[in-house]
């Protein structure tokens, strides 16, 4: 089999990549390891920057994002139960699931999709072709082809093919979780509410106007069934602003499930005809929003190049891919990372720490610059 570029994972990242391949009258394959059922069973956060929005208005697949998702225009922050929003100004996000994004792709998607290709392996790619091998119902496939990208997160094959030797990784594991509850109720704030208290770091989140999703920092030692639904609400209203514990509606949960917090890159993004993309390439801890809008960012930029390299014969965008990519990876790091270490308690933290940490929030919430650059950098940075 032979064609001009392969995708390794069907997540939003592939498949949006794909898209857009396709519209530029590009060949591609996805190769995805799961079923698209389970693909889709995966709970993830969305919330869209503005770029993410256009670039899937582009893929012509915007429309039930923008029938059903909820426009914000604000966060709300609050510090030991102290509430403060911070208006964006002319900038706004989407709220507007990841699986709902990717069921859009999905559905949109023209050309060829495998779903369940398992042992998957990539060769040849410093050689003028790149082969990618994999096993399905049983028989062994090869595809031959010009280019692979890897959009198959952070414990998939793509990057684990690279010599050790021709990349260099970044990581920060952080010593707590995020333990999250999904709940048919509607969200207890038209926006979302970020929480800093001594006892914990805790997110008011929602998936639509009927569907809330809920967080609370724990110890990335605690166990999902030691929480009972009626532990995680009580704990959930000891870290909230009194009026908004007070608004809670809660009720059974539909899934619950401790997420860790990483951050991570890994450079270079290309390697020889490999490149890396979305999770395969970065993590940043959910606290900033910008996981999937990274991974948007990423195969908007890749896309772009090669659609150069095919339509005008231009090599620029695949050489530059990588640098160009990572800048906006290393601001997007930044700002979860101080999103991160201002929300969360830590066991180093101490007095003095804390003090610092409400010392930033008084700066956050009085200043009028340092709230342009909150709604600058938590609504998406310009390329």
């Amino acid at each position: 089999m032979r064609t001009q570029v392969v995708i390794i994972g069907a997540g939003p990242a592939g498949l949006m990549l794909g898209k857009l391949l396709e519209l530029s009258g590009i060949d591609n394959i996805i190769l995805e390891r799961r079923s698209a059922e389970y693909v889709l069973g995966r709970i993830r956060a969305g919330v869209l920057e503005q770029g993410a929005i256009d670039l899937l208005d582009a893929a012509g697949v915007g429309a039930r994002m923008h029938r059903e998702g909820l426009m914000h225009t604000g966060v709300e922050l609050s510090f030991d139960g102290e509430l403060h929003r911070i208006d964006f100004g002319d900038r706004k996000v989407m709220v507007y699931g990841q699986t709902e994004v990717t069921r859009d792709l999905m559905e949109a998607r023209g050309a060829q999709t495998i779903y369940g290709a398992e042992d998957v392996a990539v060769y040849d790619c410093n050689d003028d072709r790149a082969r990618v091998a994999y096993r399905h119902e049983g028989a062994a496939h090869e595809i031959e082809c010009d280019f692979i990208a890897g959009c198959d997160g952070f414990h998939g094959v793509s990057r684990a093919t690279v010599q050790p030797s021709d990349i260099t990784t970044y990581e920060r594991v952080y010593p707590f979780g995020w333990l999250g509850v999904l709940v048919e109720q509607p969200p207890v704030a038209d926006e979302l509410v970020y929480a800093h208290h001594e006892r914990g770091f805790a997110l008011c989140s929602m998936r639509s106007r009927t569907r809330s999703r809920y967080y609370v920092q724990v110890p990335i030692t605690e166990k999902v069934e030691d929480w009972s639904d009626d532990r995680f609400w009580d704990e959930l209203r000891a870290r909230l602003n009194p009026d908004t514990a007070a608004a809670l509606k809660t009720g059974p949960s539909i899934e619950k499930s401790i997420a860790p917090l990483r951050s991570f890159v890994a450079e270079p993004l290309r390697h020889g005809r490999l490149f890396l993309a979305g999770d395969a390439a970065h993590i940043v801890p959910p606290t900033g929003a910008k996981g999937l809008n990274l991974a948007m960012h990423d195969v908007k930029t890749l896309a772009e190049a090669l659609t150069g390299f095919y339509r005008q014969g231009s090599e620029a965008g695949i050489d530059g891919y990588s640098e160009r990519a990572l800048k906006r990876i290393w601001l997007a790091e930044r700002f979860s990372w101080w999103m991160t270490s201002l929300l969360h308690t830590f066991p180093e933290t101490g007095t003095f720490g804390r003090r610092i940490q409400r010392a930033e929030f008084d700066y956050l919430t009085h200043s009028e610059v340092a709230q342009r650059s909150f709604a600058e950098n938590y609504c998406g940075l310009s390329d």
